[in-house]
């Protein structure tokens, strides 16, 4: 079979890929700033107890407005009940705490996503590594 024939329309293919617009440029990856913060992070640790076996907890460090509403997020962390105590370590950048912000330890258990209990406010007034021990979770109103 002659290649003669094809030849004409295969060079006409590769000149008309080549005249086409020039593609757009990636766009640049995304890096992840790892650079430290002007201070470490600290830590807030302790326990939960009362936590059913399974059910999923939610602690969040937030700063809280005048009417006692989240305003910013500082941190969370996320657990799995064991149905005995359940030790927990929050990371949090202290660098909040000297512009004179109202930062409260708040908590919420779900079984199946339905909220089942929750860890009462704990104030928390110093930017420090603390422990904060034992702190028992109740029902869910």
């Amino acid at each position: 079979m002659p290649l003669r024939p094809l030849l004409l329309p295969v060079l006409a293919a590769l000149l008309a890929a080549c005249a086409g617009p020039e593609p757009a440029p990636a766009p640049p990856a995304k890096t992840i700033d790892t650079t430290p913060t002007s201070q470490p992070l600290n830590t807030l640790s302790g326990s939960l107890l009362g936590v059913p076996a399974g059910a999923e907890v939610e602690l969040a460090l937030i700063a809280v407005d005048a009417r006692q509403r989240p305003d910013r997020l500082l941190s969370s962390l996320r657990l799995k009940g064991r149905g005995s105590e359940l030790p927990f370590a929050l990371k949090f950048n202290p660098e909040i705490f000297g512009q004179g912000h109202h930062v409260e330890l708040r908590g919420r258990v779900t079984d199946h996503g339905e909220l089942i209990m929750r860890l009462p406010a704990q104030t928390i007034t110093r930017g420090t590594n603390q422990a904060l021990g034992p702190l028992q979770v109740v029902p869910a109103p």
